[in-house]
């Protein structure tokens, strides 16, 4: 599946059963759109939202109505839902090494709630890099603890972070949509030389993009512990506020986020 590392199918799948305790809490009641690498990270790969022909009958699955302004705006889509260890391992053995989710989920009758989480994407533009994120996402933070929403850190397995904060779930999609968007505006202005949010590339070089834009019905995020299909194996990994502050942040590896899991136990866990 990685061939500059030389991982394996069997070891994905061993990654994400061992993983699993702390995953398939994020994924329960998210319909989950999946990035397959059929032929590993250096052939082919294809997004893919509807349950495939032959997907087994035990996958839960819902039908549900695509958000307006996408490409498949009115279309019904029936997506899979990974809420148990079995079709976690068949979402793998499918070559999904990547699992991405809405901030929001669906109800036990079926019906989408409100998000119940917001999410702002840090992502650096040239030279900026992972440091510079951190330094960003402690103004987040600190902004958004101010609101009395308690924040937690996801460096992407790619270049930049994801800031979760849990909400009650009581505002509508467009209200969250609208607070992230100021709240990035907010920020770039009190901070020009460090934060942008706008996402026009020209203005990105050396700064870190607030991406409030994931705050919507049709958006998704990589969600926490999934693998990256990049070069090599690397995981959308929860930190805690203690590395980010200390400054030397870099992305982790399966065996880092299993490591760490058995040491320190899941940030994420009741979140």
């Amino acid at each position: 599946m990685y061939p500059a590392t030389g991982t394996t199918k069997a070891e994905v799948l061993d990654y994400y059963t061992r993983v699993s305790g702390a995953l398939l809490p994020q994924l329960a009641d998210r319909p989950v759109t999946r990035i397959r690498f059929p032929e590993g990270v250096t052939g082919e790969k294809f997004f893919e939202k509807n349950i495939p022909a032959g997907t087994p009958a035990w996958v839960r699955r819902e039908t549900i109505r695509a958000a307006p302004g996408t490409d498949d705006e009115g279309k019904e889509l029936t997506f899979p839902f990974v809420d148990d260890l079995a079709t976690l391992v068949w979402a793998a053995n499918s070559g999904a090494l990547e699992l991405h989710t809405p901030q929001w989920r669906v109800g036990p009758r079926g019906g989408v709630r409100h998000p119940d989480r917001l999410v702002i994407d840090l992502d650096p533009g040239p030279p900026a890099g992972l440091r510079e994120c951190a330094r960003v996402a402690l103004l987040v933070a600190e902004r958004l603890r101010d609101d009395g929403l308690e924040t937690f850190p996801v460096t992407s397995g790619s270049k930049g972070l994801q800031l979760y904060a849990p909400l009650d779930g009581l505002r509508p999609v467009m209200a969250v949509r609208q607070y992230a968007r100021d709240l990035a505006h907010e920020l770039a202005a009190a901070h020009p030389e460090l934060v942008v949010a706008i996402m026009r590339k020209e203005l990105r070089g050396g700064k870190v993009l607030l991406d409030w834009s994931q705050n919507t019905s049709s958006k998704t995020t990589i969600t926490p512990y999934s693998l990256r299909g990049r070069e090599r194996p690397a995981v959308a990994a929860p930190r805690t506020w203690d590395e980010l502050e200390d400054g030397d942040l870099r992305q982790l590896t399966p065996d880092e986020v299993l490591e760490r899991l058995e040491r320190d136990g899941d940030p994420l866990a009741g979140h």
